[in-house]
C-alpha cells in the first residue's frame, strides 16, 4: 500500500478489491484497510516485535469522554495494573506531523496523563516522555524498548 520507515511484517490482507481489510492483532479482527491503519497494524507489530511489548497490555481505539463528546485513542499502552502508560497517535503517510497532532494526542493525555506519548505517519515517529513536574515534553531520539519504560 504504502512504503513505511517501519520492519515489514507478515500481513493479513482481506475484504474485496472494493473494501480491503486488514487483520488487526489486538481487536483480532479484520479491520477496513485505511492508510492510518496501514500505519497502525505496522507500527504494533514493530512496538511487539522488536520493542518487546506485551500485546496484552496494547489496545486500540480507546473510547474517551471529554465533556460529553466522544474522542477515541488510536492505541493507548497499559502497566500490568492496567493504568495507562502511553498513549499512540497514528496518521496516514501523507499527513505531515504538526503541532495540531501533538494538540490532539495532547487533549487524550489530559484524560489518561501517561508517562509516553508517541505520534507516526508510519514515515516519521516522535516519542515524548512526558515531565509533569516542569509541564513540558522531553523528546527522545528512539522509540523505548518495553523493559525500559
Amino acid at each position: 500500500m504504502y512504503p513505511l520507515n517501519l520492519p515489514h511484517y507478515q500481513i493479513k490482507l482481506g475484504g474485496t478489491k472494493d473494501k480491503p481489510t486488514i487483520f488487526d492483532i489486538l481487536r483480532k479482527r479484520y479491520v477496513a484497510l485505511t492508510p492510518e491503519e496501514w500505519v497502525r497494524q505496522h507500527f504494533i507489530h514493530y512496538l511487539i516485535e522488536h520493542k518487546h511489548y506485551p500485546a496484552t497490555l496494547l489496545a486500540n481505539e480507546i473510547k474517551l469522554n471529554m465533556a460529553g463528546k466522544t474522542l477515541r485513542a488510536d492505541s493507548v499502552l497499559y502497566d500490568s495494573h492496567l493504568r495507562p502508560r502511553m498513549i499512540i497517535e497514528y496518521k496516514a503517510p501523507s499527513i505531515p506531523i504538526t503541532q495540531k497532532v501533538f494538540d490532539q494526542i495532547s487533549t487524550y493525555n489530559f484524560l489518561l496523563h501517561v508517562d509516553y506519548l508517541i505520534v507516526s505517519n508510519g514515515i516519521d515517529s516522535y516519542c515524548c516522555k512526558m515531565d509533569y513536574e516542569n509541564k513540558k515534553y522531553l523528546y527522545l531520539d528512539h522509540i523505548p524498548e518495553y523493559e525500559n519504560i
